[in-house]
């Protein structure tokens, strides 16, 4: 198996996230859609291919043949029960978080954040729901179809693969850190959400911590896809 270091770590975390952001921030400027589903079709063609390609790349070199194989090193059976109960209990934790941890996070950083929205077209604030209602039925239904498909199931199954599977069990120091410094360095790299780390390393580092224990991938998998599926259900609600 092929060892990753500090350096490559790096390397492999933000190129994909640095084209994808690029690439939502110059498009943007001229988008006839609802710019989350700019992010969200962007996200797809871009971020996901990228780092599920890393993931068949390595396979590839590691098992003879391109597979998904290297993000599953080292990982063990647990009852379905289990996961699914872990995943709910840590759910539930976040959101507790979103309660008393994120407002607080968005009051200190909401006059840098009106800032640097303040130069940006109107659309790259998704929490403007009002901008959003401007734009037909169909379409908001269709961004949030979208929304939904890629950010409850494509998006974090594709990030899980890639951060608690590939990278965690390809690093080199292997230590009850190594989640944290992992939830810590996939939550710098939502570039596209830059004021809401404190809130998401605080709500993935324990379920990555045990995710990382209990040598079972899915168990953040689950999290993940819970956590983002209410975020899609609100945004949903708030503009249909």
């Amino acid at each position: 198996m092929n060892k990753i270091d500090t350096k490559g770590l790096i390397l492999r975390i933000f190129p994909p996230t640095i084209v994808l952001s690029l690439s939502y921030l110059l498009i943007g400027n001229f988008c006839n859609i609802p710019h989350i589903l700019l992010f969200c079709i962007l996200g797809t063609v871009i971020l996901v291919p990228m780092e599920l390609g890393i993931i068949l790349y390595a396979s590839k070199i590691e098992n003879g043949a391109y597979s998904l194989k290297s993000a599953f090193v080292g990982q063990e059976k647990l009852p379905l029960w289990k996961i699914l109960l872990i995943a709910f209990v840590f759910f539930g934790v976040a959101g507790l978080l979103s309660v008393f941890v994120a407002p607080l996070e968005n009051q200190f950083f909401a006059q840098m954040r009106a800032t640097i929205l303040n130069g940006l077209p109107i659309g790259f604030d998704w929490t403007n729901y009002e901008y959003m209602k401007s734009f037909s039925k169909p379409m908001l239904i269709l961004t949030c179809i979208y929304y939904g498909f890629f950010n409850v199931l494509i998006g974090p199954i594709t990030e899980e693969l890639f951060f608690r599977g590939y990278l965690t069990s390809h690093y080199k120091k292997q230590s009850s850190l190594l989640p944290i410094l992992i939830a810590v360095l996939f939550s710098l790299y939502h570039f596209w959400l830059p004021f809401n780390n404190v809130f998401r390393i605080l709500a993935f580092a324990p379920v990555a911590y045990v995710a990382y224990k209990k040598k079972n991938l899915y168990i953040s998998i689950c999290f993940h896809c819970l956590s983002n599926l209410f975020s899609v259900i609100s945004f949903a609600v708030a503009i249909l």
